[in-house]
């Protein structure tokens, strides 16, 4: 029989994604082997998260800051944004250091059978972004599915009478896989994204 403390950790590390109880009684029992130290810098940084952490006013990504340095990095480019579901996305794109304009979370996709529509996620404070900041281009990063097209077909349709350009990324075959085990609409994305070479 566990002590509680110890269940209650467990019970905590299997909310996170991508673990099952294995897991998390494994994390756990190598959280007990710690110093008391490092536990408590463990559970600082978690109080951290909790107690610091926000969402950025103008584009939604988190944030210690009212607005994150991001959208206060006056070197950006102010004129071109990239519109991600999650702030998470953020980070992936920031690693790769091609971009240097600011984001957009839109916090969500439209999803009508999950009863997620326009409203619910972040989109009119985008469209009031690219109206007051004079945006020039938007680049839509979402994922490849039925959701994010959705979105995507939604935000091209509430900017089509704005002087705005609507770019996405390119979406296709990873590199290094076989084209058998690639589903049917990242085929259809790839043949659609085809160009000369």
């Amino acid at each position: 029989m566990l002590p509680n403390s110890v269940k209650n950790i467990i019970d905590c590390l299997e909310d996170l994604p991508g673990i099952g109880e294995k897991t998390a009684e494994r994390l756990a029992f190598a959280m007990i082997g710690f110093s008391k130290e490092k536990l408590t810098s463990f559970a600082d940084a978690i109080m951290a998260v909790r107690d610091k952490l926000t969402y950025c006013d103008i584009c939604g990504n988190i944030s210690e800051e009212n607005i994150c340095p991001i959208c206060a990095d006056k070197e950006r480019n102010s004129k071109i944004i990239f519109v991600v579901e999650k702030a998470k996305d953020i980070s992936l794109f920031e690693k790769i250091n091609i971009f240097s304009g600011k984001y957009h979370v839109l916090g969500g996709l439209i999803s009508p059978l999950e009863g997620i529509g326009p409203e619910d996620i972040n989109i009119d404070k985008l469209v009031s972004r690219i109206e007051k900041d004079n945006v020039e281009e938007i680049v839509l990063a979402l994922k490849p599915s039925i959701e994010g097209e959705t979105t995507m077909q939604y935000i091209k349709k509430i900017l089509e009478n704005s002087k705005v350009k609507v770019t996405r990324i390119a979406t296709g075959i990873p590199i290094g896989t076989d084209i058998e085990y690639i589903d049917s609409m990242t085929l259809e994305f790839a043949f659609e994204g085809r160009k000369d070479i």
